[in-house]
């Protein structure tokens, strides 16, 4: 009897796994609307975040196929590539294929957590490796398009979460425009009441990657999961954020509850 018990057992978690790892190929594709700030037109973004390579489901050639019947204006990709070296050549299919969808105004990256523990030679072969296949890299940065007669500040605040964000640098000089805010932990715009920004995208929390029966393993990620704050869109101090469920998985490649994420933020 014991040993019928204990199979059954495995047999149910077996098929638990097994359920929970197909999930990881079960990609959304989101369209989020966000309303344009008075005297801005339209802007169409496409969003990735938390790639993870060494835990992600989706080929560059499905996630060209799942992008790209749309016109894009901008790329805005929030952090968590990958955090081993030896992956870092795995990430240029993926930065060719979105470099293939021509976005009007380029592509644009900032930094995670899990980039972070590259750290030193390791963590700048992934910034050169983004920044020669198409990105524009952004470290507590902003950089100032001329969008045919509009401003538009792309602000790119560095992962809150390993303690590298610098606000004040970002904002520094910026000039008034369009304020769209690039970040990976979303925890920054609870710090952020006087600064301006019309949208802030973020990633980081995965949508809880394993939501049963409550994501209690990301208690410790700040003050907005205790908010039950960890995916989609939101408004903090009347300005808009939202979190992304992102594209990968860390630790074991699964996911219950949540999907893995491709976004469209259309502000219009």
């Amino acid at each position: 009897m014991a040993y019928i018990i204990c199979t059954t057992i495995i047999l149910i978690f077996l098929a638990i796994f097994i359920k929970a790892h197909r999930n990881t190929k079960k990609v959304m594709v989101k369209t989020i609307t966000v309303p344009v700030s008075k005297g801005n037109r339209p802007l169409k973004i496409l969003h990735l975040s938390d790639i993870h390579l060494e835990n992600i489901s989706i080929s560059p050639e499905e996630l060209f196929q799942n992008v790209s019947n749309q016109s894009i204006d901008l790329i805005a990709l929030t952090g968590d590539y990958l955090e081993r070296k030896k992956n870092i050549p795995k990430l240029i299919p993926y930065l060719n294929k979105l470099k293939d969808l021509n976005p009007r105004l380029g592509i644009f990256a900032v930094f995670g957590n899990h980039d972070y523990y590259l750290k030193g030679e390791n963590f700048d072969y992934l910034k050169r490796t983004l920044e020669k296949h198409g990105c524009i890299t952004l470290q507590n940065q902003h950089i100032t398009l001329d969008d045919n007669g509009r401003v538009l500040n792309i602000i790119g605040i560095d992962d809150y979460h390993t303690k590298k964000s610098n606000l004040q640098k970002s904002y520094q000089n910026l000039p008034n425009g369009y304020n769209l805010v690039l970040t990976h932990d979303p925890n920054i715009v609870l710090e952020m009441k006087s600064l301006p920004y019309d949208y802030l995208l973020s990633g980081h929390f995965h949508g809880g990657q394993i939501l049963w029966p409550k994501p209690y393993h990301l208690l410790k990620m700040g003050k907005l999961v205790r908010m039950n704050i960890i995916k989609g869109l939101h408004y903090q101090d009347g300005k808009p954020f939202y979190i992304s469920e992102g594209l990968g998985q860390t630790g074991v490649n699964i996911r219950i509850g949540s999907r893995p994420e491709i976004t469209f933020h259309h502000i219009s």
